[in-house]
């Protein structure tokens, strides 16, 4: 059994984690940790797991196997400072700490995009888990980038469910506000650019311009995509489709639909689906995933399967909702 730790576990991303973990064949969790709910059973804090589990939030590791970092941007730095984590430990860090820079405290951070970086992911030590709109925007763009498709500016116009802001309550993220309501915020200075301006450019050679806009959604769940950039001479339609779907047809996870997609097709689960379409010059990629599973902990428990040679597919084969 892997022995897994989870620090930060009382936010949305660490109760994903905790509902995954829970129901995974090769994991045993010894230990959660929490600055603000010490000696709180989980169940308390995540009541959808009432009778799943008598785990308490404490401030102890218990020597893992494996430390799942669920903490706010900016502290997984400060974690590895002040906590005694054994070399041999793996860890994976949710936060955005490490994605641009992956060195820190004799570690090195490998970016655990599954569909690109497989063959590194599985050979790493510690990885720092993709941003969820990055993951979103990446999948789309993932096979125009390895086959040199992409030589001009790249438009995303992308929406997320309330879940993204995390726990906290703010203004924006207070029910009065996202119901019935849609709003852009961080226009064209999303922190997520980063990890996307770096990874698609070292895989297409140049480093894109890429004009994101966010939107806040009135949902609790999911990310929809809508991406587009110049089409390539010569390309049509049909063969943007097969490139899409031989790129992802290893993939357990992640299709090309030859149909349109909605959110509801990838809610709860793992999965990404993709739809691509020709119009006037432009392609236009469609690109759905839920923000807490495979923008968050699913992917998460990918790259931690991929890292012990187990089928990628292990603990997450997660039920969708369609209505």
């Amino acid at each position: 059994m892997i022995r897994v730790a989870i620090a930060g576990g009382t936010g949305y991303t660490g109760g994903e984690l905790f509902r995954i973990l829970l129901n995974h064949p090769d994991v045993q969790i010894v230990a959660a940790t929490t600055t603000s709910s010490e000696g709180t059973p989980v169940a308390a804090v995540h009541r959808d797991l009432t009778g799943e589990t008598e785990l308490k939030f404490g401030t102890g590791l218990n020597n893992p196997d494996v430390l799942f970092l669920c903490l706010g941007h900016g502290i997984s730095r400060q974690f590895l400072d002040t906590h005694d984590i054994s070399p041999e430990c793996h860890i994976i860090d949710l936060g955005n700490d490490f994605r641009l820079e992956g060195e820190y405290a004799g570690r090195n951070f490998v970016y655990g995009l599954c569909e690109d970086s497989h063959k590194d992911i599985a050979s790493a030590h510690d990885i720092a888990n993709p941003g969820c709109f990055a993951t979103a925007i990446q999948l789309g763009l993932l096979p125009l980038a390895k086959a040199g498709l992409i030589s001009d500016e790249v438009h995303v116009s992308a929406i997320t469910g309330s879940t993204g802001a995390g726990k906290k309550l703010g203004d924006t993220t207070h029910f009065s506000y996202r119901d019935n309501n849609i709003s852009i915020y961080k226009l064209f200075t999303h922190q997520h650019l980063g990890e996307i301006k770096k990874n698609i450019g070292e895989i297409c050679g140049h480093a894109p311009t890429v004009n994101f806009v966010p939107f806040r959604g009135d949902f609790t769940r999911g990310i929809f995509a809508s991406i587009y950039t110049r089409a390539a001479a010569g390309m049509d339609e049909t063969a943007y489709q097969e490139l899409y779907s031989d790129y992802y047809a290893s993939s357990p996870f992640v299709f090309h639909s030859s149909s349109s997609v909605s959110l509801k097709e990838v809610v709860n689960t793992n999965k990404g689906l993709l739809h691509v379409e020709l119009h006037d010059g432009y392609v236009h990629i469609s690109s759905i995933i839920d923000n807490l599973v495979k923008g968050a902990a699913g992917q998460a428990v990918q790259n931690m399967n991929i890292m012990y040679g187990l089928p990628q597919t292990t603990g997450l084969k997660l039920k969708p909702s369609a209505f």
